[in-house]
C-alpha cells in the first residue's frame, strides 16, 4: 500500500524536458517484475547510463547536488506514451513523492494517485521559474500541503493546485483502488448477506 501523507517538504530535481514518455521513465526492457518495488534502479535508464553502463555525468539524476531530491519538476506533457503503471512505481521507488509539471498525460496522471505519487499541475510560468531556481540553487525546496492544496516556496510564496476529492483521499490515506474499496468491507458484507 502507498504511504499516506498530508504535507511534504522536499528538494526539487529540475528535469527541464517536455514530452517525457513512460518508455523514457522506465524502458520496456525492465518490465519483467510483478512487484511494485525494484524499478527505481532503472529509472530514466537510457539517460542515466552511457552505452558502456557507466553513469552519464551530464544527466541530472547523477549529479551529487540533487541527491535525495523528492520533488521532480518537469516540462509539459509528462508521462505521455504507453499506459504502463511501472512508470509511477519506478519514480516512487527511486524516492520521489511529488511530480510537478504544467501538464500530464491522463493515464499517467491517474496511475500516480493509485500508487501514492502526487502529480501537481502548476502554470508553465511558475514551473519554468522554479526549474531555473533549482538549476541555479540545488537546495531549492518546496512544501506541499495536500489538505490546503498548496505548493509553498521557501520565501512563503504559495501556489494553489487543483485535485478532486476522490484522488486527494488516495494520497491522504495511502490508498489504492483495492484499499479504498476495503474501507467499505462491512457495508459490502452486509449488502451481500442481505441478498442471500
Amino acid at each position: 500500500m502507498p504511504t499516506p501523507f498530508s504535507t511534504h517538504t522536499g528538494r526539487i530535481l529540475p528535469l527541464d524536458r517536455i514530452n517525457v514518455d513512460t518508455d523514457q521513465i522506465i524502458p520496456k526492457l525492465f518490465l519483467k517484475r510483478i512487484e511494485r518495488t525494484g524499478f527505481g534502479q532503472f529509472l530514466f535508464n537510457d539517460w542515466r547510463f552511457l552505452p558502456d553502463g557507466s553513469p552519464n555525468p551530464e544527466f541530472i539524476l547523477n549529479q551529487k547536488q540533487y541527491e535525495g531530491a523528492t520533488i521532480l519538476m518537469a516540462g509539459d506533457n509528462f508521462g505521455c506514451g504507453s499506459s504502463r503503471e511501472h512508470a509511477p512505481w519506478a519514480l516512487q521507488d527511486f524516492g520521489f513523492r511529488v511530480i510537478i509539471a504544467p501538464s500530464f498525460a491522463d493515464i499517467f496522471y491517474n496511475n500516480c494517485f493509485k500508487n501514492g505519487l502526487l502529480p501537481i499541475v502548476l502554470p508553465e510560468s511558475v514551473v519554468q521559474r522554479l526549474l531555473a531556481d533549482a538549476a541555479g540553487q540545488p537546495q531549492t525546496s518546496l512544501t506541499i500541503d495536500i489538505n490546503a492544496q498548496t505548493v509553498t516556496e521557501a520565501d512563503g510564496t504559495s501556489h494553489d493546485f487543483e485535485v478532486d476529492s476522490f484522488r486527494k483521499e488516495f494520497i491522504q490515506k495511502g490508498l489504492d483502488e483495492i484499499g479504498w474499496t476495503l474501507q467499505y468491507e462491512a457495508d459490502i458484507t452486509t449488502y451481500e448477506n442481505s441478498r442471500a
